[in-house]
């Protein structure tokens, strides 16, 4: 599989398809190529007009982790995409992804063309105190290499009733699920940052790109309002709303508002 690596030395494992201007998915939490569907199928619709570069975020797959963790070295992963890209490239951006991928917009300014987030999981009745909490367990966890006991206590959180939770334990998918447990951590950082203070960090108030935050109708209560929170703090940024969609989405439905989206930015096809 091919692979590039990230400044502090870090494997990040990658596939491309398609030609185009570049756009790059960045995955939510326990999300990456090897168990998931549904972003290969987007990819592959929209791979006639794009270039699509699909990764493992670090620690899941086939890209390796180097301690310790920042967001700023998840940042520094899209970065060297975007150079494999050739230098400039639109960024997507799913569930916990959507709000790295908003961050990287932030940081990387002049080579990243416009950000399309999915679902950003802001809970804006959640205090930023309980996010740091929540971080913190899993941080705990994680010093102690219970992956397991991650993904558990995440599943558990999300809402997932316990009696399919022990059902999924049993099951044979579980074991590649539980061995990115480790890297929820992350996504509880990306969180936490990002809502620190109970307000939008003041670094999304110097985005200058095309920002379009997407969410279903058919989703969970709160993550409307986050999306909403999201835009009204981002200069420019715009929303739409799904009818009929959740978490879990159509490829079908939301690949044609990834395309539409991007067609639209001033984008060099990739090398």
């Amino acid at each position: 599989m091919p692979s590039i690596t990230s400044r502090d030395g870090t494997r990040i494992g990658y596939d491309r398809r398609g030609e185009g201007p570049a756009i790059i998915m960045v995955a939510g939490a326990t999300q990456y190529r090897a168990i998931d569907k549904t972003t290969p199928g987007m990819a592959d619709d929209l791979a006639d007009r794009f270039t699509i570069i699909n990764y493992d975020r670090r620690g899941r797959g086939e890209s390796g982790d180097t301690a310790p963790y920042a967001v700023a070295r998840e940042i520094e992963d899209i970065a060297a995409l975007i150079e494999l890209a050739g230098g400039q490239a639109g960024l997507y951006g799913m569930s916990s992804g959507a709000v790295l991928a908003l961050e990287a917009g932030a940081a990387l300014p002049d080579r990243v063309a416009g950000v399309l987030l999915y679902e950003p999981p802001i809970d804006t009745e959640q205090r930023s105190t309980d996010a740091w909490r929540q971080h913190a367990e899993m941080a705990q966890l994680a010093a102690r290499g219970d992956a397991e006991g991650m993904m558990l206590k995440f599943l558990s959180e999300v809402g997932m009733p316990p009696d399919d939770l022990e059902a999924f334990r049993q099951s044979p998918a579980w074991g590649a699920f539980a061995s990115v447990g480790l890297t929820l951590e992350h996504d509880y950082r990306i969180l936490a940052e990002a809502t620190d203070g109970d307000r939008p960090p003041r670094r999304w108030q110097d985005i200058a790109v095309p920002v379009l935050v997407v969410n279903g109708d058919a989703s969970y209560p709160f993550i409307d309002g986050g999306a909403a929170w999201i835009a009204a703090a981002v200069p420019g940024a715009k929303r739409k709303v799904l009818p009929g969609q959740s978490h879990e989405f159509d490829p079908k439905v939301l690949g044609p508002v990834l395309a539409s989206f991007f067609s639209q930015l001033d984008m060099p096809a990739a090398r």
